[in-house]
């Protein structure tokens, strides 16, 4: 038997259907990512998992026992489950030590002393030690969720559920939490995680769920969603997200905003080091070099810097979409540093047209 059955799943609300009929066995020790569109079910069917949502119709069987089922010990159930949310939901008057004995003492009925030795244990693992006895408003949006990482594992569950745990976080915080789920992935647990950060579950998982459509749309190996998927919807989801751009329109316009959101971006897909560094640095010295000196020569002007990483390839490329003629721009530059700079990461490629001007990364 399978340690997690589902059977005809619906669930309905007033006016959308999120699950329509999903049939999914997951077994033993799996880490299952789940990708897709905003709105399609994937937190619901996670929810639905562990009966925070009941299920319209069908069943889900968890080591042998029918959530859905009314005569179900709904308790005994979640107690196997350790459930991490987008947000940390730790009591604010307590440490993050008596935030994991808690539980622990509440549900399980542990000894206060052999408590705190378990949260102790646990975050050390997530490498909070040293924080046991400060207040959840004393850490960072990461550190509270690597603590609500802690308070799942102290409960000793056989599943973990992770409903999107980093998507509450600032991008710099993102990596750590990331980085704990990484180590948990090698441990034998069997974990679900609804996730928008497809390095992740191209690097951790088993197995991926891509939801679309009502239900499981597709599922396969990491190799095979992301690098070959069945599918149309799939492919279109894979590869939509594998491109980012950002407008610029003044030579006072500040590229932080830029360079932020391209770091993100680039730690969202599945760039080397080396690659994702000199997308970063390519950005920012063809903007020092080329496009800001440019719109500062000339009013109600744009320009669109986009990065694309390539489908099949991972071959990424940089461009710049200009609303005047774009081979002026990059014509000449008296930043000779930032063009030498940018010349090292970048190389133009032929084909460009009247308004855009395109380079590969060297990488």
């Amino acid at each position: 038997m399978s340690l997690i059955e589902i059977k005809g799943l619906r669930k309905e609300y007033a006016d959308v259907v999120p699950l329509k009929d999903v049939n999914v066995n997951i077994e033993a020790g799996e880490v299952i990512s789940i990708i897709g569109p905003s709105g399609t079910g994937k937190s619901t069917f996670m929810r639905c998992i562990n009966r925070l949502e009941t299920p319209t119709a069908g069943s889900v069987i968890v080591d042998g026992v029918d959530v859905c089922d009314p005569k179900t010990d709904l308790s005994a159930v979640r107690r196997k489950m350790g459930m991490v949310f987008q947000s940390f939901n730790l009591f604010p008057h307590k440490t993050i030590a008596e935030n994991i004995m808690m539980p622990q003492q509440d549900i399980l009925h542990i000894p206060a002393i052999e408590a705190y030795n378990e949260a102790m244990k646990q975050l050390e693992k997530v490498g909070l030690d040293g924080k046991a006895r400060k207040y959840p408003n004393e850490l960072s949006g990461g550190q509270k969720q690597r603590a609500a990482i802690a308070r799942a594992l102290a409960m000793k569950p056989k599943i973990m559920l992770f409903d999107e745990p980093t998507s509450a976080l600032d991008p710099t915080m993102v990596s750590e939490v990331l980085s704990v789920i990484k180590s948990l992935a090698g441990s034998g647990l069997t974990m679900l995680i609804v996730t928008h950060e497809m390095r992740l579950a191209r690097d951790v998982s088993t197995r991926v769920f891509y939801m679309d459509d009502g239900g499981i749309y597709e599922d396969g190996t990491p190799e095979q969603i992301f690098g070959s998927p069945q599918r149309e919807a799939t492919r279109r989801f894979v590869f939509r997200i594998r491109s980012y751009e950002y407008t610029l329109t003044s030579a006072e316009h500040d590229i932080i905003g830029l360079l932020g959101g391209l770091d993100d971006f680039c730690g969202r897909q599945f760039m080397s080091k080396k690659a994702a560094k000199n997308c970063l640095l390519a950005a920012e010295e063809m903007c020092n070099a080329y496009i800001l000196p440019a719109l500062g020569k000339s009013e109600n002007r744009s320009v669109t810097v986009r990065v694309n990483v390539g489908e099949e390839s991972g071959e990424q490329t940089i461009e710049a979409e200009c609303s005047g003629n774009a081979g002026e721009i990059f014509a000449k530059t008296d930043n000779d540093i930032s063009a030498a700079i940018f010349r090292k990461v970048a190389q133009r490629l032929p084909g460009e047209s009247e308004h855009i001007v395109r380079f590969k990364i060297i990488s």
